[in-house]
């Protein structure tokens, strides 16, 4: 891989998708897509979020909105399925593991969508792979 970040859809699911395909090749432990702070997309200084494929699962943080959010969107992948759901008690979200059986423009394309209707982020965002 040679770019690391993208602010425009199009940009985004290339990228989403290239990172997963190399994060695949080279059988890493993780890949990691975070939101740039600076895109404006955090609320009352909440952290933003992030996305991380580990193999062939998912992982997010998720409010309790968010969460019914994800549900509501995994309706529409289903190759895509929640695994399993934590909830600390000393968090006030929960982390959800989301196993995603399919190839990496599905995955993309599942990404850049969890960033816009689960997260509620603005089509101008920026995102990074921060690890592959």
């Amino acid at each position: 891989m040679t770019r690391f970040d993208a602010a425009t859809e199009s940009e985004r699911l290339a990228l989403f998708a290239d990172a997963a395909a190399a994060h695949r090749a080279r059988s890493s432990d993780v890949m990691t897509v975070d939101v740039d702070p600076e895109s404006d997309v955090t609320d009352g200084g909440e952290l933003p979020p992030w996305i991380q494929l580990a193999g062939t699962e998912l992982v997010m943080d998720c409010t309790d909105a968010e969460l019914d959010r994800l549900k509501d969107l995994l309706s529409e992948f289903p190759e895509f399925r929640i695994d399993e759901l934590v909830t600390p008690e000393e968090a006030e979200g929960t982390n959800a593991v989301v196993t995603a059986r399919s190839d990496a423009n599905r995955v993309a394309g599942f990404i850049e969508r969890a960033f816009r209707e689960v997260y509620g982020l603005d089509p101008e965002y920026r995102a990074w792979v921060t690890a592959v």
